[in-house]
């Protein structure tokens, strides 16, 4: 009996024993490069560091608050119609000084889903609760966004299909699905929201039945989500919706577990996957990377992510001609990185675009590190060029209405930078920050230059992007946008260095131990470490690394590597 006893001791000793040092064996990765980020420089200039996530901060702080007082301002309204719940929400202004909205106009209904989902989500991702902010729930005012009065049962641009001055959107596809996938994003960070299960059940419905009505094309301008009708008109065909469409519908799968919403997902994939030319048309086309990054490691699918990524580049683009990212330096300024038309006037970078481009990629790259030293390089560029759109940030001489900066605080962006500015007035000043606004409907003031709505979404660059001890070296969040993890992630973090010498940068490991795993590398850096720690960073490379617990068992799965259950290494075992 004794024996018994010793010999149950001795092998629950050695279950529980310290795992030793686990050493990969897997080789290293090889990078994959995007031929348009090729084409960015290392060192963009002129180069300064923008704090993002203070601006996110700041641009919260000033359009969230009904007390201010001046010339447009507030930026902020209550809308007391009820639409679609019988409870206020807010509208947020398009842009300062945009006649077709506040308070006062058509009961205070026409505001857009774009700028709040946005705003809501880019404060959030910067550790802003808006679930209880100053008295006020923002997050359960968003579903007032979801259309059932209507009949359309999803996230809409507006409360309402007819309520915006000029008639109701619904037929122009992009906004719909877009608005749709933000608020699957804002959801993910608010999962105790009271109603939101029912809304999130409902979209995915919707999506999974037009996802069967349109079958293998999605070669349509619009969809009538009321009579389950696609539909073609004046707007170019978007197929990059599908992007979306498998975004929302692999969501829902992780969220509800219904098998039925992961073969919808692959059949937009597929979609998508089999068009021969590039329709990229908005921006669906990187999430659709992320989407296809993610179902290979967890879904069983073999997509080539490449494809996604090229067009979201390269500016190939047909239907809506040259759509993709600017690599380029105009008048001494690279501005390499933004999103938007390379060939309109020369080319036309958009600052919300650009940041909402962040948020598939960051993630992307940890199913995927073969693309961390493009993904690295792509954000330093693009973080630095963004900047431009900042009345502050931009010479005078290279903007359109810097008499009026002031009431911007700085927070507040041109819409983008073009080549040559549309206004004959500005013609042969090259860059130039402005805004599509005085076009938008007479009357306008010139401070309509000023995009609220896009400025809101600063947040995707302010909750992952941060700065190191080297210039020009950033730390890269690529948990932050991972939405509806199918397991806990550790933190992980994508650096890349643009210096043509190796450099040691400084990072916070944590209060707790740690072991330091490089999915490029394949090695660990350091264990058993915490506080401040250096990295070594290699010539023109990227290192993505995972914070793992110390003392972790280490294991591989299916070709994954794990340390206590969690995986650490998607694509180990290629």
């Amino acid at each position: 009996m004794h024996l018994l006893k010793y010999l149950f001791c001795a092998l629950l000793f050695a279950a529980c024993a310290r795992q030793p040092h686990f050493t990969p064996a897997a080789s290293p990765v090889v990078q994959r490069p995007i031929p348009r980020v090729e084409k960015m420089p290392n060192h963009p200039k002129p180069y300064a560091y923008r704090d993002w996530k203070q601006t996110a901060l700041d641009f919260d702080r000033y359009v969230f608050d009904f007390e201010q007082k001046g010339e447009f301002l507030p930026l902020i309204w209550l809308d007391k119609t009820g639409r679609n719940f019988p409870e206020p929400t807010f509208g947020i202004y398009t842009a300062l000084g945009d006649v077709r909205m506040g308070a006062a106009v058509n009961n205070g209904e026409n505001h857009e889903a774009l700028g709040a989902l946005g705003a809501v989500l880019g404060a959030t991702l910067v550790g802003v609760d808006k679930s209880k902010q100053d008295g006020r729930n923002y997050v359960r005012m968003l579903r007032n966004y979801f259309n059932r009065d209507n009949g359309w049962n999803v996230v809409m641009n507006f409360t309402n299909k007819g309520a915006h001055i000029g008639g109701g959107y619904g037929n122009d596809f992009w906004y719909e699905i877009h608005n749709n996938v933000l608020f699957y994003c804002v959801a993910n960070y608010y999962p105790k929201e009271a109603g939101f299960d029912d809304i999130l059940r409902a979209i995915a419905e919707q999506f999974y039945r037009s996802d069967s009505t349109m079958g293998s094309s999605y070669s349509y301008s619009f969809f009538d989500f009321k009579n389950m009708k696609p539909g073609k008109n004046h707007i170019p065909a978007q197929e990059d919706v599908a992007g979306g469409y498998a975004f929302v519908l692999y969501s829902a799968w992780v969220k509800f577990g219904d098998e039925k919403y992961l073969r919808a997902a692959k059949n937009a994939m597929n979609v998508l996957y089999n068009q021969k030319e590039n329709r990229f048309y908005e921006a669906m086309m990187p999430v659709a990377a992320y989407v296809g990054a993610r179902m290979n490691e967890e879904a069983g699918t073999n997509y080539d992510i490449r494809r996604f990524l090229d067009w979201t580049f390269d500016g190939t683009a047909v239907g809506r001609e040259g759509w993709g990212v600017l690599a380029d330096n105009w008048g001494g300024y690279d501005v390499s990185g933004l999103a938007g038309s390379t060939v309109h006037n020369g080319g036309y970078g958009f600052l919300m675009n650009t940041f909402d481009l962040m948020m598939p990629l960051s993630s992307m790259v940890r199913y995927d590190q073969r693309y961390a030293r493009a993904v690295g390089k792509w954000a330093l560029n693009a973080s630095n060029a963004a900047r431009f759109c900042y009345p502050y940030d931009m010479p005078d001489s290279l903007q359109a209405i810097p008499q009026h900066k002031a009431v911007t605080k700085n927070v507040i962006a041109y819409e983008g930078v073009i080549k040559e500015s549309i206004y004959p007035q500005f013609k042969g000043i090259t860059p130039f920050a402005q805004g599509d606004g005085p076009l938008w409907h007479e009357g306008m003031p010139q401070q309509t230059m000023f995009s609220v709505y896009g400025s809101g979404h600063v947040g995707f660059f302010g909750g992952t992007i941060q700065k190191t001890d080297v210039p020009e070296i950033l730390q890269i969040d690529c948990r932050a946008t991972d939405m509806f993890q199918r397991e806990e992630a550790y933190p992980t973090y994508l650096f890349f260095n643009p210096y043509a010498t190796a450099q040691t940068v400084q990072m916070q490991a944590g209060a707790k131990k740690v072991d330091v795993y490089d999915t490029v590398s394949r090695t660990f850096l350091h264990r058993g470490v915490r506080g401040n720690i250096r990295i070594g960073l290699s010539p023109d490379a990227a290192r993505v690394l995972v914070l793992i617990p110390a003392g972790k068992r280490y294991s591989t799965e299916n070709g994954a590597l794990k340390a206590g259950g969690r995986t650490v290494d998607f694509r180990f075992g290629e």
